[in-house]
């Protein structure tokens, strides 16, 4: 093996103390970035919500220990842990975040960390990187001009059930996870809260070796599921609710009054936004009524 071989791809540099949240792989293990691994390489104290995980990540990638710190973070201790990692940083030193998979704080107990860090004026910066919830929404063929991420769904019915109902009319493409124990429950009530025929794509093993990706009605994703169980991690994309059809007689009325104070073009590109109907039949409409107003 020559030299050149043996060069790490990552580069050891001088952090600043504060908490550096690492986004790393969701599947494929070369999906982290040089600057996670420059910053693995770098923190005087890695702390990981799964330090196994992140362990085997950095042999992989040949970031060596070299004696440093690996913390333990999660749900379960995080309380404990947080006070002893900020009073580390207030002591001058580095601290590297990764969670188990995934971008840091999103769904993930980093968020309790970050939010005390700001709190106390400690510097806190991001390594971005593989990201559930961007994947899926990039496969999924629905609308990402606009999103929401609502994570996990209640557990208890009731809660589930009113949760869905707020949903149902999101003016937004909505992500969330769930298990794949549960995903057949969870399809049918969406099917009867938001209408069985909302588009919906059901993204599986994201980046992994048997990713997989169904797409179609939240009745037909249903049956499927019913039919054959999935397996592995999930995540769910749903198209945002449909427009309701405006009344042309309340459109007139809106714009009548838009173009009490705004010229056409403006007026319309408003009502057009707020009615959702196309801009080219707002300025026509628009256009119009402006004539009747002054041939009056």
């Amino acid at each position: 093996m020559s030299e050149t071989d043996r060069t790490p791809i990552f580069r050891v540099t001088d952090l600043p103390a504060g908490i550096h949240f690492v986004a790393t792989p969701i599947g494929a293990a070369r999906d982290i970035t040089l600057r996670a691994l420059d910053i693995l390489a770098s923190a005087d104290v890695i702390a990981a919500e799964d330090t196994r995980t992140l362990r085997h990540l950095m042999d992989l990638h040949g970031v060596p220990l070299n004696g440093r710190p690996v913390v333990a973070y999660h749900d379960h201790n995080g309380a404990v842990q947080r006070p002893k990692l900020l009073r580390m940083v207030d002591e001058g030193k580095s601290v590297a975040y990764a969670s188990e998979a995934g971008s840091p704080l999103v769904a993930d107990p980093g968020y309790q960390l970050g939010r005390e860090a700001v709190e106390a004026g400690y510097f806190v910066t991001c390594a971005p990187g593989p990201s559930s919830v961007l994947a899926a929404l990039t496969l999924s063929g629905l609308p990402s001009d606009r999103f929401l991420f609502v994570g996990f769904p209640p557990a208890a019915a009731g809660a589930r059930r009113s949760w869905l109902d707020r949903l149902s009319a999101a003016d937004a493409t909505l992500i969330l996870f769930d298990s794949p124990k549960r995903i057949s429950r969870l399809l049918g009530e969406m099917a009867q809260s938001f209408g069985e025929d909302r588009r919906a794509a059901l993204c599986r093993e994201l980046t992994k070796r048997f990713e997989d990706v169904q797409r179609g009605t939240l009745g037909e994703l249903c049956q499927s599921v019913t039919d054959r169980p999935p397996k592995g991690e999930i995540v769910l994309v749903v198209d945002r609710a449909r427009q309701r059809s405006a009344d042309p007689l309340e459109v007139e009325a809106a714009l009548r009054h838009a173009l009490e104070s705004q010229p056409v073009k403006a007026a319309a590109a408003e009502i057009s936004e707020r009615y959702g109907i196309a801009r080219r039949e707002a300025y026509q409409t628009a256009l119009r009524l402006k004539e009747e107003d002054d041939e009056e």
